[in-house]
């Protein structure tokens, strides 16, 4: 390059001439170009054919060329120094602006670029460069979708680059307007203090060159006043380098979009508190990125299925149009880029400086959150209300930011945990929530499960804290004033179990195997696990059990697959120090009185009701069910898995609660004729295997098939659970039915 550039420089002086007035030819160049706006006529050649692509070319080489030559480092040689003091970056700006020649816009984007990237010497610390900057880009941000994005966004590139380099730099960026003003009022030098020494004096002899800035200036009428007058306040950060960003990011053009959205990444990570705090307090950084969120947020229509919502999967602020192999439904252009901006948000979140991430999770809490998303979530409207759930369980499912999650707690569930009564009413959004498990709407219920189910699977502390473990804590549903077994084998056999009223046993109620006697607990607690295991698999009684007359059903698979959820739950809570077993009791210590808590209550409820509630409901309390049983934690498992546990009255467990409602269909199913046929073609519908057709009792018939796996899918988390240090990898799995 070197060598074409000095044949060109020495054609335009002369191929006889023993060396190249550098200065000289670059002052040509720049005559060339002003002398074509007194020259031309046509308004109408395009820039691009006009000589001054070629001019610019010739600038920006000298430039290059100028500084390798030069001996001193830091040094600015007498082009650079006539750029400076001549502003001409001031100039091509308003050249810019005025848009003539056409496209000439699009010529000052790519010079100014070029000259910041392939220049050396720090040129963004000069109030005559970073001022131009400044207009260059309130100029770019002031047209969307204008044909010159492809190079404001290589312009943005540029200046993101230098900013990482050097986070000083980001407040003459950023600081707009009214700072420009300010420096003129104060009478600031044209160049700050740690570059002034690199910059020669007006009347040093090798800037003796024409000066042809007040020629050109009259010769096109740039001299603007109100832009060499004082700026107002007003007008301050109107556009700057983070609304041009964001103006970018809004492009159709997917290229010029995610290249912005990476530059906007690139800023928000520097390194300097001192650039992280300026970004937060005194620019619209924070603000434009949720107003943008908000505003796609209530463009997605409000009428959209939530079922179409959770299947919408694999969008991300890389890829935010939605997968094309998915079933198209209307909206969902709008869902996929709402939830490709949320990506991005959490994706920004994650990787910004700590005093960025924290102020934009705080913005996103309280604009998108607080401000609309909550109004629709306390709605009147039944179709509101399902469409803002499954929006905040889309939402949550992307979530990765911990700053974002733990807003998102603390939105949902609020901040301070409280053991709740009985009577408490639904005074916070999470009460509210809870009740929507359990209202008259089964799609509501169904959605607003889903919405638990995803909150539980997030890493933190405080889910599980806020909707079970304050309840739980201080075991007050275990009777006081007996002693706690030593063994399960102690305490009562199944058949024994306070809640098998005579009435229960005398409505033809067998269990289907009784457990065989327990040797003594061995040291690896396996005793316990074959208990615990035969309780629940026994529990549902022969004449309702269906799963042994087809294959793919077994009691191994729930093993295999707790084993697999198990692991990735304990990991997830390996951080939250849980103790190994539950603090023991004081057997001289009053009773008080227990309450589960609103989230577990509910949950009993919907789970008692389950032979009367359809097949989609029981699904999704089951799941939630079982996502509570795989936490780790020991008041978890004893309320939830044990079936021995000797509760204080008036209390109940999750076994007592399936006790009662093997009970209950015990009495249904002396009223329903041919119950083990109907029953078996019913689960055979709901496996796909025989064509769907409306039984009678088909509800009830559903509910047991439920119930009967969800008894399988119990035990197989309770044998991996125990030992407390997970499962023994050369046990086999026992057998259905027995262990």
């Amino acid at each position: 390059m070197l060598s074409r550039l000095g044949a060109l420089l020495q054609e335009a002086v002369g191929a006889r001439e023993p060396s190249i007035d550098l200065l000289e030819a670059f002052v040509e160049h720049w005559k060339g170009i002003t002398h074509y706006y007194i020259e031309s006529t046509d308004e109408n050649t395009p820039a691009k054919k006009t000589d001054i692509p070629w001019r610019l070319k010739q600038m920006l080489d000298i430039l290059v060329y100028e500084e390798r030559q030069q001996t001193a480092a830091g040094e600015a040689g007498p082009c650079l120094e006539y750029l400076l003091q001549h502003k001409i970056l001031e100039t091509l700006c308003t050249l810019g602006k005025a848009e003539y020649p056409p496209g000439m816009r699009q010529q000052v984007f790519q010079f100014f670029s070029k000259v910041l990237a392939q220049v050396q010497h720090p040129l963004l610390h000069y109030l005559n460069v970073h001022r131009p900057v400044q207009k260059l880009l309130r100029l770019g941000g002031t047209v969307p979708g204008s044909q010159t994005e492809k190079e404001e966004v290589q312009f943005t590139t540029v200046l993101c680059s230098k900013i990482q380099q050097d986070p000083a730099l980001l407040t003459y960026i950023l600081e707009g307007k009214k700072i420009v003003s300010r420096k003129k009022s104060s009478k600031e030098p044209t160049t700050l203090p740690r570059e002034a020494a690199s910059i020669q004096d007006k009347d040093h002899p090798r800037s003796k060159a024409p000066d042809t800035s007040p020629c050109g200036a009259r010769a096109l009428s740039t001299q603007l006043p109100a832009e060499r007058e004082e700026e107002p306040d007003g007008a301050a950060g109107e556009s700057n380098l983070i609304t041009s960003l964001i103006g970018l990011c809004k492009s159709k053009k997917g290229r010029v979009a995610l290249k912005a959205q990476e530059n906007l990444l690139l800023l928000v990570s520097v390194a300097s508190p001192a650039a992280a705090t300026y970004l937060v307090q005194s620019s619209p950084c924070c603000p434009a990125v949720v107003e943008h969120l908000c505003h796609l947020y209530q463009s997605v229509p409000p009428f959209l299925d939530p079922a179409d919502i959770a299947a919408l999967e694999g969008v991300s602020w890389r890829l935010p149009s939605a997968p094309s192999d998915e079933a198209s439904f209307p909206g969902k252009d709008a869902l996929a880029a709402f939830l490709g901006w949320f990506d991005y948000c959490d994706h920004l979140i994650t990787e910004a400086h700590m005093v960025v991430a924290d102020a934009l999770a705080k913005a996103v809490a309280e604009k998108l959150f607080m401000e609309i998303v909550q109004p629709h979530l306390l709605h009147v409207s039944e179709q509101s209300v399902l469409t803002s759930t499954a929006l905040l369980t889309a939402m949550l499912r992307q979530l990765r930011s911990p700053a974002l999650l733990r807003e998102a707690v603390a939105f949902l569930l609020g901040t301070d945990p409280q053991a709740a009564a009985p009577d408490d009413g639904p005074r916070t959004l999470c009460a509210h929530l809870i009740g929507h498990c359990d209202h008259l709407s089964d799609e509501i219920s169904i959605t607003t499960l889903r919405l638990f189910e995803e909150l539980l699977q997030k890493p933190h502390e405080q889910v599980i804290r806020s909707l079970v473990l304050c309840n739980l804590e201080g075991r007050h549903y275990v009777a006081r004033g007996s002693p706690e077994p030593e063994s399960y084998e102690d305490t009562l056999d199944l058949e024994e179990d306070p809640y098998f009223t005579d009435g229960f046993l005398n409505s033809s109620f067998h269990p289907s195997a009784k457990p065989p006697p327990a040797p003594a607990t061995n040291s690896d607690g396996k005793t316990a696990v074959t208990e615990i295991v035969n309780s629940f698999l026994c529990l549902v009684p022969e004449e309702a059990k269906t799963s042994a007359f087809l294959e793919e059903t077994g009691y191994d698979t729930y093993v295999h697959d707790a084993y697999g959820l198990f692991q990735e739950c304990s990991s997830r809570v390996a951080p939250w120090g849980w103790p190994l077993g539950p603090t023991p009791l004081d057997p001289h210590e009053p009773e008080r009185p227990f309450f589960e808590g609103h989230f577990l209550r509910m949950l009993f409820d919907r789970m008692s009701r389950i032979l009367e509630q359809p097949y989609s409901l029981n699904l999704q309390v089951t799941s939630v069910l079982s996502r509570l049983a795989l936490f780790p934690h020991p008041l978890i498992h004893e309320y939830l898995l044990d079936p021995y546990i000797n509760l204080a009255p008036g209390c109940r467990s999750l076994f007592s609660v399936l006790v009662r409602v093997i009970g209950d269909l015990m009495q249904r199913i002396q009223r329903v004729p041919q119950f083990p046929g109907k029953l078996l073609l019913v689960r055979k519908q709901l496996m796909g295997q025989v064509p769907g057709e409306q039984l009678d009792h088909q509800t009830l018939l559903q509910g047991v098939v439920v119930l009967e796996e969800f008894c399988k899918e119990l035990a197989a988390i309770a044998f991996v659970k125990f030992p407390p240090h997970g499962p023994h990898l050369h046990r086999s799995s026992p057998r259905e039915g027995h262990v």
